[in-house]
């Protein structure tokens, strides 16, 4: 329920302000993004061999592939994570923790990624071990994302705007069909490495887009929305 105008909003004394959950999260952020860049190597003259410089950078490929693809996915946690936060005027402790569950998942992500490029054209059982333990973190955050959304948006009361139960149901298929495409992932990660970092690029491009334009659809004119 909307307060009237001039009263002030009733909260509970469990109920906590959204900008130090997004203030926290914005530095867990920011660090795990940076992390990733750290894996970059400057190769050392002395251990060229007699190869050229271009030829030693353009051996470290995997290093920037995966590099490129992580950063890419944070980023778009990082402002997906911005959406969902700008969708409630106050969160409770269980959002709290369903919050730190995707800072779990999200800070980890460097050291899969530092995995994968060392392994990744390794061949043989160790490249898919490597690319097995990336997208089965992937999967972590999937489901973790998932969880801080419905978290969020479960209790009406608490957000800026009315939404409608149809348009709810229909962002939260699209976050599903991303979930199923991150389960799909982990079995590609045996039959080719590469092809499961190259489907992780694509399934964060999936999500570039907008997949809470349902809920802003609804919450922008207060009226319910056809169901999807």
């Amino acid at each position: 329920m909307t307060p009237e105008p001039g009263v002030p909003e009733r909260r509970s004394a469990a109920d906590f302000s959204t900008a130090r959950l997004e203030a926290f999260s914005d530095g867990v952020f920011a660090i795990a993004i940076t992390l990733l860049v750290l894996d970059l190597r400057v190769p050392e003259p002395d251990a060229l061999h007699g190869e050229s410089l271009a030829h030693a950078l353009a051996h470290q490929w995997p290093s920037y592939f995966a590099y490129l693809v992580s950063f890419l996915v944070i980023g778009i946690i990082w402002i997906n994570h911005h959406a969902v936060c700008g969708l409630a005027r106050r969160v409770d402790r269980r959002t709290l923790f369903a919050n730190l569950f995707l800072l779990l998942a999200v800070s980890v992500i460097p050291f899969p990624t530092r995995l994968l490029a060392t392994y990744l054209t390794a061949g043989g059982s160790d490249a898919h071990t490597a690319a097995a333990i990336y997208a089965a973190t992937m999967v972590v955050m999937g489901i973790a994302f998932s969880l801080l959304l419905l978290s969020f948006t479960r209790d009406a009361r608490v957000l800026r705007a009315p939404v409608a139960p149809a348009d709810l149901r229909a962002a939260l298929r699209r976050f599903g069909v991303g979930g199923l495409g991150y389960l799909a992932i982990v079995a590609l990660a045996y039959v080719s490495p590469v092809a499961m970092l190259a489907s992780h690029a694509l399934l964060a491009v999936y999500y570039c887009f907008d997949q809470l334009a349902p809920i802003r659809r609804s919450a922008g004119d207060g009226s319910p929305s056809p169901s999807a």
